[in-house]
């Protein structure tokens, strides 16, 4: 929760106070009623102050002088509130949620056209946590992290950012060739790191599945672990852990995981996509299609129902200056009064 107020509230009254005693003091001081000696006589003058041009130009001199007290009173008491520092408190949360979450994403070829959507789906996730460290792999060949668990949400939005733009990439262009190079060159950049000099293996799930469970720091703490796996299952080669041989090793670390299938139909998908739900179900893990509209809040509420252990810590109070507003009137002021000083002295 974030509360206004003012760090030095007593200058306010500081402040009222000098303005008061300015004002009495010029009061005091002021030039008192001219005597007949010190005045200086017309003759024939005495219509002058029954012209309508001379009681219009003394109603705007009396309308000046209120004018030059009514904004030099506001200019004083922005500047005592000013002085007065006003600022915005927050108490952050004293507790801290001890969920883990580390989004996997296949980067392959087959996978690019969905890769896009996939990404939408993970910052819509995100919106629904609070407080959960979050950490991105990708992976094809082999992997790459692009940002290892962190609870920083503008780090984390900005990275998936990039990542949607990046896969956001035409293939049927890229095959027929009339591809835009700077879009290329962008996906060739996001993906380095995740393939070998050699074309015989691709969509390496197992071992893709794998080094995401390496991202999980604190392995001693009492933590909850989750994985959201998003491929198409679509092996070529020899990987070091099969999909069923890498989900074991994650849940040996009592990490859960949860399935994203996308794809396209072929000969082998229908096998494909039943061994990664096999897989998924089998580690009492969620799997979703990622044409389902109900996936995002599952996954949310699943994640969210884990054992999440809070820890004490020392409440923080971050303070931040809101001086724009009392600056900003007190300038205005200024400048107000220049320009009233300046025509009453014409």
């Amino acid at each position: 929760m974030v509360t206004s107020a003012l760090d030095r509230p007593w200058l306010i009254v500081v402040a009222v106070v000098v303005l008061l005693a300015v004002a009495v003091v010029g009061y005091v001081t002021r030039t008192g009623p001219r005597t007949p000696a010190s005045v200086r006589w017309v003759a024939n003058a005495s219509y002058l102050t029954q012209l309508a041009s001379f009681r219009s130009r003394l109603a705007r001199y009396r309308v000046g002088l209120a004018a030059v007290a009514v904004v030099a009173l506001t200019g004083g008491v922005a500047a005592g509130v000013l002085l007065a520092r006003p600022v915005d408190r927050q108490v952050l949360n004293s507790e801290l949620a001890t969920r883990d979450i580390v989004l996997c994403l296949d980067v392959s070829g087959s996978m690019v056209e969905y890769d896009a959507e996939i990404i939408d789906q993970f910052l819509t996730l995100v919106e629904g946590f609070d407080g959960e460290r979050i950490a991105l792999s990708i992976w094809n060949q082999t992997s790459r992290t692009v940002f290892p668990l962190t609870d920083d949400y503008g780090l984390i939005a900005e990275e998936l950012g990039i990542a949607r733009t990046a896969l956001d990439f035409d293939m049927d262009a890229y095959y027929n060739g009339s591809y835009d190079q700077d879009d290329l060159d962008r996906i060739l950049d996001f993906i380095t790191g995740t393939e070998l000099a050699t074309e015989t293996s691709s969509s390496l799930i197992g071992d893709g599945l794998a080094s995401c469970g390496l991202l999980f720091d604190e392995a001693d703490a009492d933590r909850s672990r989750t994985i959201i796996l998003a491929s198409d299952n679509q092996v070529l080669g020899t990987p070091i852990y099969t999909l069923p041989a890498g989900a074991d090793a994650v849940a040996a670390r009592q990490i859960g995981i949860i399935g994203i299938y996308a794809g396209a139909s072929t000969d082998t998908s229908a096998a494909e996509q039943k061994e990664f739900e096999d897989v998924v179900a089998t580690h009492n893990g969620l799997y979703f299609e990622a044409s389902d509209p109900s996936a995002v809040d599952a996954i949310i509420e699943r994640i969210q129902s884990q054992q999440a252990i809070d820890l004490e810590a020392t409440p923080e109070v971050v303070v931040t200056d809101r001086p724009v507003v009392p600056a900003t009137v007190l300038v205005l002021a200024f400048g107000v009064l220049v320009v009233v000083l300046w025509r009453l002295r014409t």
